[in-house]
């Protein structure tokens, strides 16, 4: 049986990171960088006020006071944006506004609250020591500082450091494109009718919907029955389909165990590079993976609700960060402490969907459904914080235990 990081490590093997593309900086929210970004000069590029007053020297205002003020004559009125460089010379001072150069000669920067505002002279009502409230250039980065690294999950922050460097576009990883599908000809679309033995088919959108939330495009194909000629029929489309239509990889549900119609292994077994292994894990156990003939990767997951969406995370949410080309592909799990009991089973790793609140030691869980961990108890998913992971070698989990925690719910 394969440890869950020995089953990581073959999906990660399928992978690289996508080709490189560039993208306006507009566009540029929820790729993930592909360079190293620097900064070109000095940020800030000049002194510059940090605060709307009067750029001053601080000779002139060391004995002001509110009982004795100190009036200077107003030469230049500089707002942000300004290139003018009046000198400012004893007795004298320039109105300035916040991110606005200091002009020569002012060592100093009079917040606007400790004056009468003038626009002629102006009356200080507080001294000032030389240096304050002045942004200094390269206080912020100097001139080849790194700014971004490759590898950089692209938000607001990100994007907005990229602009302030002056990037107008950037080289980013090109978006996943990843098709998905269940299998099982007791699935029907939901809303349809459901004759005896028939059920709703959610596991088509539970993994469209968790490929979304990794950051990437999904094509859902919905469910597809029990039957090797349509399924085969159906990958060759898509792994052989043009540059422009084709995906990047499969991720399909059921029909990876030991039944008699577990159709996915029937098709995919005959191809070269496919494997289907236990894991030792639960849920999730029966896993597959390899590549089509075409070259595109497939991951197979097992089909009952709560086993895929533990698969998704453990394994695939993984291939398509290394996709995406994320510097971490595998997160690194938190821990929390277990406020109920349960038992795990013997020599597999156990994921148990948890709820997580806040106390006094910390994040605390407990378990997001009363039946636990089992492989059909789709009813709790939708109160799933996160997964408690439970070492192979662990018999029962007590209150007040400590435990790694991946989450799910971002």
């Amino acid at each position: 049986m394969r440890t869950v990081p020995e089953h990581q490590r073959a999906a990660l093997a399928l992978v690289r990171p996508l080709p490189v593309i560039r993208v306006a900086l507009e566009d540029a929210d929820g790729y993930v960088l592909a360079e190293d970004v620097r900064a070109p000069t000095a940020l800030p590029r000049w002194d510059n006020s940090a605060m709307d007053g009067y750029a001053v020297r601080a000779d002139d205002v060391v004995d002001a006071s509110p009982e004795q003020p100190v009036t200077l004559r107003v030469l230049a009125d500089l707002a942000a944006g300004s290139d003018a460089e009046p000198q400012v010379t004893v007795g004298a001072a320039a109105r300035i506004m916040t991110g606005a150069p200091v002009p020569p000669g002012a060592d100093a920067i009079v917040p606007v609250e400790a004056t009468d505002a003038g626009t002629v002279e102006v009356r200080i009502r507080s001294s000032a020591r030389a240096g304050v409230h002045i942004r200094r250039v390269g206080e912020d980065l100097a001139a080849g500082d790194g700014v971004l690294d490759a590898g950089t999950l692209l938000g607001a922050a990100q994007v907005s450091a990229a602009a302030s460097v002056g990037r107008a576009t950037l080289a980013v990883h090109r978006r996943p494109r990843v098709a998905v599908l269940s299998t099982g000809s007791e699935l029907v679309g939901p809303g349809e009718p459901l004759r005896r033995g028939q059920i709703p088919d959610s596991n088509s959108f539970l993994l469209a919907a968790l490929v979304r939330a990794a950051g990437c495009d999904v094509v859902r194909l919905g469910a597809v029955p029990d039957d090797a000629a349509t399924l085969r029929s159906l990958l060759s489309t898509w792994d052989g389909a043009p540059d422009g239509d084709r995906v990047d990889a499969v991720v399909s549900s059921g029909g990876v165990s030991m039944g008699a119609y577990d159709v996915v292994k029937e098709v995919l077994a005959e191809q070269a590079g496919m494997e289907f292994v236990a894991v030792a894990m639960q849920p999730g156990k029966p896993q597959g993976l390899g590549r089509l003939p075409g070259g595109t990767p497939v991951l197979a997951l097992p089909g009952n609700p709560v086993s895929a969406f533990v698969s998704f995370h453990v394994f695939v949410r993984p291939v398509l960060q290394r996709l995406r080309g994320l510097a971490a592909a595998v997160a690194e799990p938190g821990s929390a402490v277990v406020d109920d009991a349960w038992r795990t089973p013997p020599g597999r790793e156990q994921y148990m969907p948890v709820t997580i609140h806040a106390g006094p030691d910390g994040d605390r869980v407990r378990r997001a459904v009363g039946g636990g961990s089992g492989s059909h108890l789709v009813g709790g998913l939708a109160r799933a914080q996160a997964l408690a992971v439970v070492p192979a070698d662990v018999e029962e989990v007590r209150p007040g235990d400590r435990v790694r925690v991946m989450r799910v719910d971002r």
